[in-house]
């Protein structure tokens, strides 16, 4: 919840202070090992445990990017990474809904959550980072054709 509630402060701010940016990426890493290591139980199995490995696999990834850049000074390129993890990270805010429509339709479906959970972790992360890598591909100055 830290990690949420400071992100816009750093995504937002006008002033030089780089604490908060420090914080974010330490907060960033505790959350990620707290992923790692509630992955080992899992209701959805290997699925769910695989999308769970991956994301955040990709989720540090991105941190580490955007840490990398920005102690190079590289401020465009250290939001974009920013960007990118902080939407992998809220892709488990879009995995809800989804999984509010497979409760909702297992009367129908027969789903029981063991079957479902992985695939809505999936859906749901998947999501997030597509539309974040769209948007920021499309903010990308276009490079002309020689």
């Amino acid at each position: 919840m830290a990690f949420v509630l400071l992100t816009p402060v750093v995504l937002l701010r006008r002033s030089p202070a780089a604490w908060p940016q420090r914080l974010l990426f330490a907060l960033g890493a505790v959350v990620a090992v707290t992923a790692y290591a509630m992955s080992s139980y899992s209701i959805g199995g290997w699925v769910e445990r695989s999308a769970v490995l991956f994301f955040n696999s990709l989720f540090l990834f991105s941190l580490a990017r955007a840490y990398w850049y920005m102690r190079r000074g590289d401020s465009l390129q250290k939001m974009r990474w920013m960007w990118r993890a902080i939407g992998i990270l809220l892709g488990i805010a879009t995995t809800r809904p989804v999984m509010g429509a497979f409760f909702a339709t297992s009367r129908w479906t027969h789903l029981e959550p063991s079957q479902f959970f992985g695939v809505a972790f999936w859906i749901g992360f998947s999501i997030n980072t597509m539309i974040v890598e769209l948007w920021l591909r499309s903010r990308e100055p276009e490079t002309a054709m020689p």
